[in-house]
């Protein structure tokens, strides 16, 4: 039978065989039979145009990555930007800056507190270098009567922020070396060269005061200021070993002298003590006699010879007392009137006049 060639066509793309054609009436056809896999779908190429545009994008993100034309300035940073050897005298702030790859560039230039250190070889050795110190060795200087002597201290210092182009287009970026480094051994030559070594321990706070302010001097008399002092701590001032001890000889004669002075000073205070407390007792005893005597004369001032007559009846009427009480007892009186008056009891007038007989 004859069959259309367009409908054997859309069958045949449909996934039909010739036998299911012949059962195209059955609902249930055989799924075994005459399989065929689906047609894979066709794709497009696109355009010479948008094939160049994904190129484009593609390469300017390889650039992008590999050139990295950006910079992350961090807190504490000021970023300098140089374009074709020329300093912008603006400073950038923390965040990210962009620039133009092989025409300009960023450096970040650290503004926190910085510390110089000089201290000596030991120490120097046993520290690890920290981020934001510079170690250096300690300063050496000759003094007065060119003894040496090592000094070491630490200078704290930071960068001023605005001020922070125009300093690296002077100094560089090794700007420590050349304002800290040398002012700081100069200064501290000039002043300590200036004392005796002996002098040096006991005269230390007026030897800092004085390479600090020499050193703030200098700082501010620099152009644009480039460099805030916070402070100098002088640390260490190693002596000759005569020098030491010398000073130990002095101070042990010192404090000896120190003592000495001490006991005698005591000495002198307990005598003192003894002869205050001596003169007490004499004022005491002194007063005490006055007071005395002023008694007495007022006493004898009072007797008179009526009052003294009235004492002595007063003193027999109390004999008298005592004797009728106790008719034996001998009672022996002599007041202090011209006649003194004796009373004795009956048994001794008898045995009296048989001694008498």
């Amino acid at each position: 039978m004859p069959i259309d060639l367009n409908e054997h066509l859309r069958r045949k793309n449909k996934g039909y065989t010739p036998d299911e054609n012949r059962n195209n009436g059955n609902p249930n056809p055989n799924p075994n039979r005459g399989f065929q896999s689906p047609k894979m779908p066709n794709f497009t190429m696109p355009s010479g145009k948008k094939m160049a545009g994904v190129y484009v994008v593609i390469i300017l993100a390889v650039l992008f990555f590999l050139l990295k034309p950006f910079t992350i300035i961090n807190s504490g940073e000021v970023g300098v930007k140089i374009t074709t050897g020329e300093f912008d005298p603006i400073p950038l702030q923390p965040g990210i800056h962009f620039f133009i790859p092989g025409i300009q560039k960023i450096i970040a230039v650290n503004t926190k507190v910085r510390i110089a250190e000089f201290t000596s070889g030991e120490t120097l050795n046993l520290r690890a270098r920290d981020e934001g110190s510079l170690r250096n060795q300690a300063i050496s200087v000759l003094d007065s009567r060119g003894l040496s002597v090592s000094v070491e201290l630490a200078v704290q210092y930071r960068l001023d922020p605005l001020s922070v182009p125009q300093t690296i287009a002077t100094w560089g970026q090794n700007w420590e070396e050349r304002i800290i480094t040398p002012v700081i051994r100069e200064i501290v030559r000039n002043v300590v060269g200036s004392f005796p070594a002996e002098e040096l321990p006991t005269k230390r706070n007026e030897i800092a005061t004085l390479i600090d302010e020499r050193f703030r001097e200098n700082i501010n008399g620099l152009e644009n200021r480039p460099v805030e002092l916070v402070s100098i701590q002088l640390t260490e001032i190693v002596l000759p070993l005569a020098i030491k001890e010398q000073i130990e000889r002095v101070q042990v004669a010192r404090q000896e002298a120190e003592r000495a002075r001490y006991e005698v000073e005591r000495a002198k205070q307990e005598a003192e003590k003894k002869a205050a407390l001596a003169k007490g007792v004499a004022d005491a005893t002194i007063i005490e006699a006055d007071a005395q005597a002023k008694a007495n004369r007022l006493i004898s001032q009072s007797l008179n010879s009526p009052l003294l007559q009235l004492r002595q009846i007063e003193v027999q009427g109390k004999f008298n007392e005592a004797l009728q009480n106790n008719r034996d007892a001998k009672i022996f009186l002599t007041p202090g009137g011209a006649t003194p008056n004796i009373w004795l009891d009956s048994k001794d007038a008898q045995r009296a006049s048989s001694i008498q007989n």
